[in-house]
């Protein structure tokens, strides 16, 4: 047998021998409960209606918009906005705040910027 055949034999069992998967592993991997946490605020916003509420509160210079600000420009009656507005609450994007007979919203800090980080960056 000549030297080429021996090491490309060689070669072969060694390429055979390898793990042909490699898993991932270390602090970049998602664990269950972040991977749930995650999906919980993405599920929030998969709604058209509440990435329009979460515009309008994102772009208010007061950082704080009134429940009875919203159903006007959404085109929506006011407890359909209390139901999108209580599904961001309950998400973690949105802080509720109640003054009287009316509730204030605003973006809870961070919130945007830690689902927006996990789609472009490895978690560290």
């Amino acid at each position: 047998m000549s030297a080429n055949a021996v090491n490309s034999t060689e070669l072969e069992a060694e390429i055979l021998d390898a793990p042909c998967c490699v898993p991932a592993q270390g602090d970049n991997v998602l664990q269950a409960e972040e991977a749930e946490q995650l999906a919980a605020r993405f599920k929030a916003l998969s709604d058209p209606n509440r990435l329009r509420i979460l515009s309008i509160v994102a772009a208010n210079d007061s950082e704080e918009t009134c429940v009875c600000d919203l159903p006007e420009p959404l085109g929506l009656k006011q407890p359909t906005v209390s139901h999108h507005l209580k599904i961001l609450v309950d998400a973690g994007i949105l802080h509720r705040e109640k003054r009287g007979v009316w509730a204030y919203f605003s973006l809870v800090p961070g919130a945007l910027e830690s689902l927006s980080s996990t789609l472009v960056t490895p978690k560290k």
